[in-house]
């Protein structure tokens, strides 16, 4: 990380290479349930925490159903759906982005100390935990009564980010959270800190952003999945998800949580500025950010570690007889340091990491029927990109990064 001198840095990235590896040749991936991942799943990297033995994969409630909504849950919507005769048990996660000022070790040593100015965005979700309960392992129940008193749990892949354990303090601004313990990534939607609901709005993340939901023992996905989508106010959709169909159960879930990116393409200082953009510590982004050439679409900027993959993918556009189909003039770039939509309440988008990119933006505007060729469309997603245009709310320019490209 470039907010830690250049030995520290290397160190740590060398844990998180460490700990990746391990998980890796454990199996890897760990979702909220053990089940096999579909086609359109996001491949997830759960790290094992320094010192700590990785738990294997194993189910937290069988039939748990996801549910939520672009942009955050609707105002009433999940005190409705929970009156719905078929649901048992209900709660609603909050999630949003707060910025870690100051991060200490157990033994008070310094972790975290960004450039001055800046700040590290921290994905951060909170819930009614007397609610959220019944959502976790009776083992993982422990950790409850230290989130009631205002303390935090990381999650896995976070605590080997983080290089903190349990005893460490987050700062953000003048609150401290002291890091109760580490939990499974599948236990907190993979988020890299979970805190109690008021907690989560006392470092302001406040928006409701999906449900859980316990069927009742004879209730039927089909009927329920319908009567939850009668509920919702005109024009708005909802994806629902039940066990073995994503990764995590968590929001946006047809991308990579933002740890995952953290880990594999670098963690960044920054501070929000007009507009809806982002002032990134200038170290990272020399490091990280680079300017190439690539087949198609000439010069582009994006994240160094991205290039050989977008080559790739390209390169196999141009050899399919396919580059008129991806016009330079209606390329919308890859690096872009803002939030979603320039919403600073929506996260922060994977522009920011480079690891996206926009392209026959005119014939594909966001929200709106997607026209990408299909033959376009299989040689990114072959290549380890999934496309926008696939999306509960499409957004048919943008392809993004999901998987390293295996070999062929």
């Amino acid at each position: 990380m470039t907010t830690l001198p250049i030995a520290e840095s290397l160190k740590r990235v060398i844990i998180v290479l460490a700990a990746l590896a391990v998980g890796l040749a454990g199996g890897g991936a760990i979702g909220l349930v053990s089940q096999d991942e579909p086609k359109r799943a996001v491949t997830a990297i759960s790290p094992t925490p320094i010192g700590t033995p990785s738990p294997p994969p194993r189910p937290v409630i069988p039939d748990t159903l996801l549910a939520w909504t672009p942009g955050g849950i609707p105002d009433g919507f999940g005190p409705a759906v929970a009156k719905v005769r078929a649901v048992d048990r209900l709660v609603s996660v909050v999630s949003g982005t707060a910025w870690l000022t100051r991060s200490f070790s157990a033994s008070g040593d310094v972790v975290d100390r960004p450039p001055p100015g800046l700040a590290i965005p921290l994905e951060v979700a909170g819930a009614n935990l007397s609610a959220y309960e019944h959502f976790l392992s009776p083992g993982d129940r422990a950790l409850l009564p230290a989130l009631d008193r205002g303390e935090a749990v990381l999650g896995t892949t976070s605590a080997t980010l983080r290089g903190i354990g349990v005893g460490g303090t987050l700062v953000f601004g003048n609150i401290r959270l002291r890091v109760a313990g580490i939990l499974p990534d599948a236990a907190i939607g993979a988020h890299e800190v979970f805190v109690s609901r008021e907690t989560a709005a006392s470092i302001g993340v406040v928006r409701d952003r999906y449900l859980l939901i316990d069927p009742g023992p004879k209730s039927s996905r089909r009927k329920l999945s319908n009567r939850i989508r009668g509920l919702l106010p005109p024009g708005k959709q909802v994806q629902i998800r039940g066990p073995g169909e994503t990764t995590f159960f968590r929001q946006g879930d047809a991308v990579l949580p933002p740890v995952q990116l953290k880990v594999m393409f670098g963690e960044f200082a920054a501070v929000p500025i007009q507009g809806g953009y982002l002032d990134v510590d200038p170290d990272w982004v020399a490091t990280h950010i680079v300017v190439a050439s690539v087949p198609v679409l000439g010069r582009v900027q994006c994240n160094r570690a991205l290039i050989p993959q977008l080559r790739g993918a390209l390169g196999e556009v141009e050899r399919e007889g396919l580059s008129q189909l991806l016009p330079t003039g209606d390329y919308a770039g890859c690096y872009s340091a803002r939030f979603l939509n320039r919403n600073p309440e929506a996260g922060i988008s994977h522009h920011a990491w480079g690891v996206a990119l926009d392209v026959n933006v005119s014939k594909n505007p966001y929200g709106e029927t997607p026209h990408q060729d299909p033959r376009v469309v299989a040689i990114f997603e072959r290549w380890g990109f999934t496309w926008g245009g696939d999306w509960i709310l499409p957004d048919g320019m943008h392809f993004e990064f999901v998987r390293f490209a295996r070999a062929t």
